[in-house]
């Protein structure tokens, strides 16, 4: 029995590439049939993913580019990160649809929350595609944005760290592990798994939990719809 019952699930794009190539279709396709077990649990799927394999927006800045330019890049990779997704999903044989908040009628539908959530209600998973649709706001505001906009019982936020730490545990050994945090807490502490308009989103609209875990394991996403506490519960 799931613990939630409609979910907005974050993927990294990084979640999907190899070493040397920016899909692993053996991840993908593990990705995607871990996704069918929870939606054969009667959960309906909301899925934002990041663009990190492709392209990230503050690589343009550093070369010199105008930051719209760079950020309208990384939206775009969310496309095409959307469409490579939602092709697995059908294979795995779930009904999916991407829907991308630029109009771009020949690869998504045009985003529309009223339009998404009978999609939901009705079985289908939704891929969300190109964050708000804005340069300047990162995937994570995108993420909150339709958690808000669809009713989500939860986000599930699968990272390629294991929970919210205190500190970067990539660069400093001393960091701890947070298994518990409200918004507030978060944005006073400054932590960085979501940036802090995203939080702030979340915070004000009362979004009810926010689950942040590790995908090294894509069993994971079963564990936290079965109840485990991996990871680090954030809420309001």
């Amino acid at each position: 029995m799931a613990v939630y019952r409609r979910i907005l699930l974050k993927l990294s794009g990084e979640a999907l590439k190899s070493e040397k190539d920016i899909f692993d279709f053996d991840k993908v396709n593990q990705v995607a049939d871990v996704i069918r077990r929870i939606h054969d649990m009667g959960v309906e799927i909301g899925i934002v993913i990041g663009a990190g394999n492709i392209w990230r927006g503050r690589q343009g800045p550093s070369a010199h580019m105008d930051a719209v330019s760079a950020d309208q890049m990384g939206m775009l990779g969310t496309v095409i990160n959307c469409i490579c997704v939602a092709d697995a999903l059908r294979q795995a044989g779930m009904d999916a649809v991407v829907q991308s908040a630029v109009d771009m009628n020949r690869f998504a539908e045009p985003f529309n929350a009223m339009a998404a959530r009978r999609h939901l209600s009705e079985g289908r998973v939704v891929l969300f595609a190109c964050g708000t649709g804005n340069p300047f706001f990162s995937t994570d505001s995108g993420v909150a944005l339709r958690a808000v906009e669809m009713q989500v019982d939860a986000i599930l936020m699968a990272k390629n760290i294991d929970g919210v730490y205190t500190a970067d545990p990539l660069k400093d050994p001393d960091a701890k592990l947070i298994r518990d945090i409200t918004y507030g807490d978060a944005l006073k502490q400054g932590l960085r798994v979501m940036d802090a308009s995203a939080f702030a989103l979340c915070a004000e609209n009362r979004v009810p939990m926010l689950r942040v875990f590790g995908l090294d394991d894509p069993e994971n996403l079963i564990r936290v719809m079965e109840g485990s506490d991996i990871g680090t519960f954030v809420h309001p």
